[in-house]
């Protein structure tokens, strides 16, 4: 008698397979949520050193540091997706660009500018847990991690 040649998968076999998809997937997800983190805070530190780069054109050419990033100041405007908010604490597409991701512009309080130097913040909560991540530059281009919500 000969036994007939099966060339297909059995239930168990294939919920065995899927079962270790699932797993494999619960084990990645994490790690792709952090690496989508990281580049949208890489986004920041592009955006940040072209804001510091505007800041010392504007000080070459008038003597001073400005906090008005549009019109009539920098002229400059973030490039990208735009998830972090950047600037100084004031007005709107002023003193600070909104982002996609509407953090609280309060965020931006501990930002300044004095006659020989400034501070300029950008902040956006990445994850969606409530707490933004704020990362700041200086005229020395020293970019600061002054909250971390990615830790």
């Amino acid at each position: 008698m000969k036994l007939k040649n099966n060339l297909g998968f059995t239930i168990f076999e294939l919920m065995i397979a899927i079962a270790i998809i699932a797993f494999l997937s619960i084990l990645t997800v994490p790690n792709l949520m952090k690496f989508l983190s990281k580049a949208k805070r890489t986004e920041a530190y592009v955006n940040l050193g072209s804001l510091a780069m505007a800041q010392k054109m504007h000080f070459a050419q008038t003597g001073k540091y400005t906090n008005i990033l549009g019109q009539g100041g920098l002229n400059w405007s973030p490039e990208g997706n735009n998830n972090y908010a950047y600037g100084f604490s004031g007005q709107q597409n002023i003193n600070y660009f909104p982002g996609k991701l509407q953090t609280d512009p309060g965020v931006l309080n501990g930002s300044s500018i004095k006659q020989n130097g400034f501070i300029m913040y950008a902040a956006c909560d990445i994850d969606g847990d409530g707490k933004p991540d704020i990362l700041s530059i200086d005229q020395n281009n020293e970019i600061r991690i002054i909250q971390d919500d990615l830790a």
